[in-house]
């Protein structure tokens, strides 16, 4: 007999259901979230075991990993298409939760998630600390500027860094104010701080970015450097996920919303799923493009031209998609950027 499980994951417990190929629960309970009694349970309250599902979620990259090496036919459902589903059910809980995915696994009505390998997760999280990192010098550096600003000491915009122009403010305009002088020297000292930690992430990202021939490849098309390529490989983990490279553009939010309804139809803002830390990286690779003296090429020609007709913003937009199918594009070709030619 054919059986469908779910589990619904939380951080201590998991509950988990199964049903026979009719629908009917066929057996549930809860366990500890354990990828050991997780599969010790299917194992024995699971006969004919077809697939089992479970929600995206924080733990669900080490769990579906750990169940997939106990050869349990684990698969994860996009959580926005299954919570979808579950709002129909007028009682909320884990077992209801549970009940309610194994349904949608059982009929199929489901989107799967593809869980990348660890090695791009070890990149994404370098990633994502060097983006809080930089979140947090930028904090600093705003706050101190406002903090400054109070007492009627401007920053403006000096030749020099803003280590520098914070020395001569510190030397000079809060010399007589100590309360203020302390402030200023300890969130200098706080960023001098977090600066030298994102270099030890830099030269990390760095040895990574030279020790791939896909990175090293992307890092051929203009205005992208070592964090964008990583940022893309590692996003899109596997060039043959994509059938078509103009798929790239909508993984990661970047073309429009679509509304039809009736007599209705209109296209809107771009949708912005995906990985919003990419989307960044992409938009930053498309401003260097249009703003840097770089070498000539056709995308840049195209950009430019986009720009004079539509506005900065909406052509940086478009660069940012055109250079993600661009580079899916490489990478499926194995071939270097095109300077005189689009790709994709």
């Amino acid at each position: 007999m054919p059986s469908y499980a779910a589990l619904d994951v939380a951080q201590e417990t998991t509950a988990i259901c199964v049903v026979d190929d009719e629908g009917r629960i066929w057996a549930e309970k809860k366990v500890p979230t354990c990828p050991d009694a997780i599969t010790d349970f299917l194992a024995h309250g699971a006969p004919g075991l077809v697939r089992v599902g479970m929600e995206t979620g924080p733990l669900a990259v080490w769990l579906w990993n750990e169940l997939a090496e106990r050869e349990v036919p684990i698969i994860c459902l996009d959580a926005r298409h299954a919570n979808a589903a579950l709002k129909m059910r007028p009682v909320k809980t884990d077992r209801n939760d549970a009940a309610g995915l194994a349904q949608i696994v059982r009929t199929g009505w489901f989107k799967q998630v593809r869980i990348k390998s660890r090695s791009n997760y070890q990149i994404r999280s370098l990633l994502t600390a060097r983006e809080m990192l930089v979140r947090t010098r930028v904090r600093i550096e705003n706050e101190l500027r406002g903090l400054l600003r109070t007492f009627g000491v401007l920053f403006g915009k000096r030749v020099g860094s803003f280590t520098q122009r914070a020395r001569e403010i510190v030397a000079g305009e809060l010399a007589g104010a100590p309360e203020m002088r302390l402030v200023a020297e300890t969130l200098m000292k706080a960023r001098a701080s977090i600066l030298d930690q994102i270099k030890v992430l830099d030269r990390r990202l760095s040895a990574v970015a030279r020790a791939s021939p896909v990175v090293r490849l992307f890092m051929t098309a203009p205005g992208v450097g070592a964090i964008t390529a990583l940022s893309v490989a590692s996003v899109f983990d596997d060039a043959s996920r994509f059938r078509r490279s103009s798929s790239a553009g909508a993984y990661l939010g970047l073309t429009p919303r679509r509304y039809e309804s009736g007599e209705t139809s209109r296209n809107g803002r771009i949708s912005k799923q995906g990985n919003q830390l990419t989307r960044k990286h992409l938009y930053e690779a498309a401003t260097t493009l249009l703003t840097r003296n770089l070498r000539f090429s056709t995308l840049k020609a195209w950009g430019m031209k986009l720009a004079k007709a539509s506005g900065f913003k909406k052509a940086r937009v478009a660069v940012a998609r055109r250079l993600a199918v661009v580079l899916h594009a490489m990478w499926k070709t194995n071939t270097p950027f095109r300077w005189s030619q689009i790709d994709g």
